[in-house]
């Protein structure tokens, strides 16, 4: 392959000032690597048949193409990073998006590729990234295919094995921060399964494989890792944790993974942007990575020093208020008292939530014969809907405040494995696209499960507007989180605290005590 005019950085050095001294960091136009959308990705359809440049991926022996090595939520000690991206597309002041930026990251099997992706994301410090494999995007096999792939006689390493019109696709709306559907493949039946997972759209999309390295418009970089180093990681990895032999994988590897490696994937070197070498233990390497997405693109912490949202309305701490939350994190607080100042608490932010209603005037003639200008609901109805199980400890309060309201319930729990909100449960009153819908959650601490609750009210054509997300406490990443993905949601408690702690817990809290 022709080398490339463009200068590619060899990041291989300890300090920052060796680093700056080897060179230019990469050519920084934006015909480089920040191109503009349809036009850019039509010239990547066109690329992809004369120009294989897959990575180097073996059979897989895991179940399916959605692993733990794409994980939808990593999460720090400080916040929670959505790598399945978030709907509908806003930035942090209410406005809508330009264009994600997006990583292509290329490297042999076994190259520390999704580490790396992982350190970026992290480093970035935005909250909202895809990150794709290829992985999703194997071809659905015939009979005769199925057979060689039960011998281990078929080359998933070849370009042939992947649905690159589908990929380009995704990667096009993907970049305008559209939702899209992502293919979930079943490596045990070489099929793809009927359910598709959804992706979001997202500041950042970091992919891994073939298109980083055919389409100018991307941020390429090459992950080095030495051969030697690569096979005993592949090794280790398919005897632990993919129950493969010793020769099987020797086997395989030196019929297809090593010359897909020489064929495709070496060569590609030639055209990256940056060289990574030693994957992520390149701390220096990474942090030049992230320096030059920041300069490009100018992404920020989407809530990192930012004020509280407009949107968010905390009850005012009267001494009255401010004792009951003293009862209520005290651990040392019997459960009849934590339940009766709780119950107390709830009936208070029921009745101020109740106030941002729309009201209109009404006239009423009193018992003594008088006329009183008042107010009563503009005609709409109120609907709960509780996220199961905290939030149903607030219903009480709800009814004992909205006479005859109507109640829904929505289970949502996460998936130990991923790390993922998932829906389990769903139970709505019907025709409640037209109603006020009053949300309720008693805790908030990252806002997945709130997020996930809102965009299945939005589903159900309720107005973003009308809804109300009640909680009790809220801790700041969740509030920001909501707020940054559903601007026109309300939000309302009774306090907002500063920290979440790594096991997800809201500082200083009230504990674990609704479910």
């Amino acid at each position: 392959m022709a080398k490339t005019s463009h200068p590619i950085l060899l990041v291989n050095c300890t300090t920052t000032d060796n680093v700056l001294a080897s060179g230019q960091l990469i050519d920084a136009s934006p015909s480089k690597c920040s191109g503009s959308g349809e036009d850019s990705m039509d010239g990547l359809s066109n690329r992809v048949p004369c120009c294989p440049l897959t990575p180097s991926l073996s059979p897989r022996k895991r179940t399916t193409s959605q692993s733990k090595t794409e994980p939808p939520l990593l999460r720090t000690n400080k916040r929670t990073i959505y790598t399945a991206g978030r709907p509908p597309w806003y930035n942090v002041t209410g406005t809508t998006f330009k264009e994600a930026f997006v990583i292509g990251l290329c490297g042999g099997s076994a190259s520390g590729k999704t580490t790396v992706a992982n350190k970026i994301i992290e480093a970035l410090d935005v909250p909202w990234v895809v990150l794709l494999s290829m992985d999703s995007f194997y071809k659905v096999l015939n009979k005769e295919e199925q057979e060689l792939a039960a011998k281990n006689e078929y080359n998933f390493d070849h370009p042939d094995a992947f649905d690159f019109e589908l990929l380009i696709t995704v990667l096009r709306k993907l970049k305008k921060g559209k939702s899209i559907k992502v293919p979930v493949y079943d490596f045990t039946s070489h099929s793809r399964r009927k359910e598709w997972k959804t992706v979001y759209g997202a500041n950042v999309v970091i992919f891994e494989g073939i298109l980083a390295f055919a389409n100018k418009e991307l941020l390429k970089v090459f992950v080095d890792t030495d051969s030697d180093i690569r096979l005993i990681r592949r090794l280790k990895r398919d005897v632990s944790q993919r129950g493969r032999d010793i020769n099987g994988i020797i086997k395989q590897y030196n019929k297809f993974v090593k010359p897909a490696f020489e064929q495709y994937i070496e060569p590609t070197v030639q055209v990256a942007d940056i060289v990574v070498p030693r994957g992520g233990e390149n701390f220096v390497a990474l942090d030049l990575i992230v320096q030059h997405v920041h300069s490009q693109s100018a992404l920020a912490s989407a809530h990192q020093g930012q004020p509280l949202p407009k949107t968010l309305s905390v009850m005012e701490s009267t001494p009255q208020v401010r004792g009951m939350h003293t009862i209520i994190r005290n651990k040392e607080t019997n459960r009849d008292e934590f339940i009766f100042y709780s119950k107390r608490l709830m009936r208070l932010l029921i009745e101020h939530a109740l106030s941002f209603l729309p009201l209109k005037p009404a006239s009423v003639e009193t018992p003594q014969g008088t006329v009183y200008e008042g107010k009563r609901l503009s005609g709409q109805r109120i609907t709960g809907v509780s996220i199961l199980r905290a939030g149903e400890t607030m219903e009480q309060a709800l009814t004992a405040v909205c006479k005859d309201i109507r109640l829904g319930k929505i289970l949502i729990q996460t998936n130990h494995d991923t790390g993922e909100p998932e829906l389990h449960y769903l139970r709505l009153p019907k025709e409640i696209s037209e109603d006020y819908v009053i949300l309720m959650d008693s805790t908030v601490s990252t806002g997945a499960a709130a997020l996930m609750a809102v965009r299945v009210l939005l589903d159900h054509d309720v107005a973003e507007d009308k809804i109300f997300l009640l909680s009790l406490l809220m801790a700041e990443m969740g509030v920001h989180s909501v707020a940054y993905a559903f601007p026109k949601v309300r939000i309302i408690t009774t306090a907002v605290d500063k920290e979440v702690n790594d096991q997800f817990h809201i500082i200083p809290g009230i504990g674990e005590v609704f479910g």
